[in-house]
């Protein structure tokens, strides 16, 4: 018997889990690629015997990367294997505190009461994310919140009842006032809405369940760097037979009915049962399957923040970790930046993360690889080069001022990423990072949902939908899709 095609659009890692899902249920699986190589954001590059991840950096709940090897009885430690970081975030406070989060929660509460805060409030609010996490996940993360099955299965059910606990309508930086009073520790919690580009005094504290996941369960990180994921997917996804079509733009798709029947490239178009499309949703709307209604739509919506990057090869072996954070002393005087005033603030929070410390090979010896990030609007149409040179300027004073010492002297190789440039390397509208913020109670329910309401046999994956952005939500997105063709939608 002929297998079912499935045409995938879009080879982010979304669109490479799908891929895999499909092909574990028996379709002969294509993927079309717009650039010369899968990942989407999740990309690296070399210089001068530097190697950078360019994008996310942070890894968490590994086992949904395990998951894609189970389904061919693989073992992913056969393609990719993982540490666990010794500590989740090393922090600095305007006012000269350090304060290390280790991965060993004994040693984490030690750290903790160098603020003065009793450990039991701390205690207590991991204890408190780790249950809106066991009773959220199953509902918002890993199903569709777009299909009434969701609140009526076993998991819907106990959800439901913890509802009333889900802290939706309070802010995350209003619930982090009331568990800890101390201003450093309410910034380093409310720093967690940037894992989703959002406004911490705006997003409901629901999403301080974030937390849970590196402070309960660990951060990782692959041994061959963020990237390392992508090429033992993709390794895999050819071992079992996935064809993938590079350089390869989609430029529309052939329906009949309330089904796609084929996806539609500059040269070519290709036959397809079942169609994922794994690409900004906003700009397919656009592009690919042209809808005026529902491109404005997504346009009028809140766009979540973006990021401006400078990747600096050094010559230094520095006392700082995996993962750094700078902060600065007025928070939401930045994100008034991010997403009212659409500039950065004279004072930023610099992240720093220095994959040398996990991946010697990374950097020559005595050196380090310095990926330097600030959260920046999305691109409005500002001027970026005078934005590099004042976020250059802020980002070098407060290294200097924070960690005692001069970083420009020592750097000997330079790239610089824009939000302009995120948006055309990526296809994300306006370089925004996670598609849509989450500054509303009622975001999550406003994504775009994970299948077409026109069209039985298409369905979405990535950032921009359901569940939203950054690794582990866009693996579950594909998690999701696979549901619901398995329960046929």
């Amino acid at each position: 018997m002929e297998k079912l095609v499935a045409c995938v659009i879009g080879s982010g890692i979304g669109g490479l889990a799908s891929a895999l899902r499909l092909a574990a249920r028996g379709y002969s699986v294509t993927v079309l690629e717009k650039s010369g190589e899968p990942g989407g954001k999740v990309a690296q590059y070399n210089e001068a015997g530097y190697r950078f991840d360019m994008g996310p950096s942070l890894f968490t709940l590994p086992y949904l990367v395990d998951e894609l090897f189970g389904l061919f009885g693989r073992r992913r430690a056969d393609y990719l294997k993982v540490i666990t970081l010794p500590m989740t975030g090393n922090y600095f406070f305007s006012d000269g505190l350090n304060l290390k989060a280790w991965s060993n929660k004994e040693q984490f509460l030690n750290e903790v009461e160098k603020t003065g805060v009793n450990r039991g409030k701390m205690e207590r609010y991991l204890a408190k994310q780790s249950f809106l996490y066991e009773h959220a996940a199953d509902v918002f993360l890993f199903k569709s919140i777009h299909k009434l099955s969701t609140y009526t299965s076993a998991a819907g059910r106990k959800g439901m009842k913890a509802l009333h606990r889900m802290d939706a309508f309070t802010s995350m930086h209003q619930r982090n006032v009331k568990s800890f009073g101390d201003s450093r520790l309410v910034q380093l919690f409310d720093r967690y809405a940037t894992y989703n580009g959002s406004d911490p005094y705006r997003a409901p504290a629901t999403l301080n369940m974030i937390a849970h996941l590196e402070h309960n369960t660990g951060a990782y990180f692959p041994e061959d760097g963020l990237f390392g994921i992508i090429t033992a997917i993709k390794r895999l996804a050819d071992e079992v037979g996935v064809r993938f079509y590079f350089n390869t733009e989609v430029t529309g798709l052939v329906t009949k009915g309330c089904r796609v029947t084929g996806v539609k490239t500059r040269d070519s178009v290709y036959p397809a049962d079942l169609v994922v499309n794994n690409t900004d949703i906003t700009l397919f709307y656009r592009d690919i399957m042209p809808n005026a209604r529902m491109y404005r739509k997504l346009m009028k919506r809140e766009r979540s923040s973006s990021a401006l990057i400078f990747y600096w090869g050094v010559r230094t072996t520095s006392a700082l970790d995996v993962h750094n954070i700078l902060f600065s002393a007025d928070y939401k005087a930045e994100f008034e930046g991010l997403f009212k005033t659409k500039e950065l603030a004279d004072d930023l929070t610099v992240y720093i993360f220095i994959s040398k410390k996990a991946v010697a090979a990374d950097a020559p010896d005595g050196c380090e690889n310095w990926f330097v990030m600030v959260n920046a609007p999305e691109n409005v149409g500002q001027d970026w080069e005078e934005e590099v040179l004042k976020a250059r300027r802020i980002v070098l004073q407060k290294i200097k001022s924070a960690l005692d010492f001069s970083i420009e002297p020592l750097i000997e190789s330079e790239r610089v990423i824009t939000p302009q440039d995120i948006e055309c390397r990526t296809g994300s509208v306006n370089g925004a990072l996670y598609g849509h913020s989450s500054n509303s109670r009622l975001s999550a329910f406003k994504r775009h949902p994970n299948f077409s309401r026109q069209y039985k046999n298409l369905f979405f994956t990535g950032g921009s939908v359901h569940p939203g952005g950054g690794i582990p939500l866009c693996l579950a997105s594909a998690r999701i899709v696979d549901g619901l063709i398995g329960a046929g939608k």
